[in-house]
């Protein structure tokens, strides 16, 4: 009998299209992994009803001989950052909860048109500000995986979209929505051995999202392989009028141009990403991925990326100062929380309301931003970090001249336990040293899996591309991950 948990969307869509199963007993096998591992505290809200329902209604459209899109029969999670109507959505904020939108957004309205069903709303970093999902209202998420030395400690899934890689990488999904707005889908995949690609800046359109940093955010898939990745992507991405800053460009098909020759490629490694203090797995891994590369018939060469020093202070700059802005309109007066203390004029409810309903981070990222907007400071800060986006986006630019793609570890470090950095802002700011530069440039990016470290914990590695090049993003990555051979999984423990 098949195990339905074990199929990625691929095989599913296909065996789903072929009658070798129904949608229906798809969406049945992971409504049961995913009520039975609450422990790991992946979603806030579960949804198995429409799961059902969807797959009822590609089950009857294949009995009708009517065309099936292409997620058709494929369960997914979504992350709880996306507005679907009649579920409530929350952004993991007790200033949301109970907010049940009368509308979709774009991404999940397009997955659930090419056939896709919501297994339930994945739990994240509070607004998506976090890179271990410790700061969710509703709990942290912990990790399908463990140390193999024999501890028990819990771990991070990473952030913030650590709902949807601790889902994928614990078979409780074959696929799910992220947002990437600093490495937010990189990071998570990465240290959770699964897949998950950031898109150009506009390609995927954020209505509908509850926005962390506008200029910053941008929807995109996770899973457990490339080439689900490419399907998924296929299907949430387009133009949106509706999207200030979506593109009005083709869709293309990544899925049907996936090929892992690269011969005639270049892979840049930005020698600026050798940082003081990486561990050596981060660093033989890195070496490998370039081995891989070089194997599948790419030459390789030293590129530099100067300001890469200054991305991250930049990037903490920007990105509190637009959380600042869009965070404003949770007053307390139009919908979410609300605080009225007895005889509190107007100021004092706003007050109350966004004390008691935003988390320290949340408050922390606000407090900045506001800072930095002042009028004092702006310049100082604000303007300058703006220049910093600029000169970092012409390191890129400049680097296209030389390489295709670049290639450089997600992450500074493996899965780290729940509450070892919590005290150190600083130290969990750091988790994104590799990944802020592509957001800040608005770049393709994605993490693959490149193995596990000596305590038996994933490692994963990041393609960057130019600006519209998911094709040659995709490529790189299913290189690496037909080469890398990564089938690990977690032990199950909960």
């Amino acid at each position: 009998m098949t195990d339905f948990t074990d199929l990625g969307v691929r095989e599913i869509r296909d065996g789903v299209a072929k009658g070798d199963f129904t949608a229906r007993e798809v969406a049945e096998g992971f409504n049961t992994a995913v009520e039975a591992a609450g422990e790991l505290n992946a979603f806030i809200v579960t949804t198995p009803d429409k799961a059902l329902d969807a797959a009822d209604a590609v089950d009857a459209a294949r009995a009708k001989g009517e065309a099936l899109g292409k997620m058709a029969g494929v369960p997914i999670g979504m992350k709880d950052l996306f507005c679907t109507n009649g579920t409530q959505t929350t952004a993991a904020s007790h200033m949301l909860e109970g907010f049940v939108p009368q509308y979709e957004s774009t991404v999940s309205a397009n997955l659930w048109k090419a056939g896709a069903g919501m297994l339930g709303k994945l739990n994240l970093d509070q607004f998506a500000m976090g890179s271990s999902n410790e700061t969710s209202y509703f709990g942290p998420v912990k990790s399908p995986w463990r140390r193999n030395d024999g501890g028990n400690a819990a771990l991070t899934a990473g952030g913030s979209s650590g709902g949807s890689s601790a889902a994928i990488a614990a078979r409780l999904c074959p696929a799910a929505t992220g947002t990437d707005t600093g490495g937010s889908i990189r990071q998570p995949a990465a240290v959770t051995g699964t897949v998950g690609i950031k898109p150009t800046y506009g390609r995927c359109s954020r209505w509908g999202v509850v926005a962390f940093a506008s200029s910053l955010d941008q929807a995109g898939p996770m899973a457990r392989s490339v080439e689900d990745c490419a399907i998924m992507l296929g299907a949430m991405a387009g133009f949106d009028p509706k999207d200030s800053t979506s593109l009005d460009m083709p869709v293309p098909d990544w899925e049907d141009a996936l090929n892992a020759d690269l011969k005639g490629k270049k892979v840049g490694i930005p020698r600026e990403y050798r940082m003081e203090g990486t561990p050596q797995d981060i660093l033989d891994s890195w070496k490998r991925g370039e081995e891989w590369l070089k194997d599948a018939g790419a030459e390789i060469v030293e590129i530099s990326l100067p300001h890469t020093k200054y991305a991250l202070p930049a990037y903490y700059i920007i990105a509190p100062a637009e959380a600042s802005s869009n965070l404003a309109r949770y007053d307390g007066v139009r919908y979410g929380q609300r605080e009225l203390p007895e005889g509190a004029g107007l100021q004092d409810m706003y007050a109350a309301t966004r004390a008691d309903g935003f988390g320290d981070e949340v408050k922390r990222r606000i407090l900045i931003g506001t800072y930095v907007l002042s009028a004092g400071f702006y310049d100082a800060y604000y303007t300058q970090a703006q220049k910093i986006r600029t000169l970092v986006a012409q390191d890129f630019e400049k680097a296209w001249d030389e390489c295709d793609v670049i290639l450089a570890p997600t992450t500074p470090n493996a899965a780290f336990g729940l509450g070892e950095m919590q005290s150190d802002p600083l130290a969990m700011y750091l988790n994104d040293v590799f990944a802020v530069p592509a957001s800040l440039a608005g770049l393709p990016a994605m993490s693959v899996p490149a193995g596990l470290n000596s305590q038996g914990l994933p490692l994963g590695l990041q393609i960057v591309g130019k600006p519209f090049d998911e094709q040659g993003v995709l490529n790189a990555g299913l290189a690496i991950e037909q080469r890398a051979g990564f089938d690990a999984k977690a032990e199950r423990w909960w």
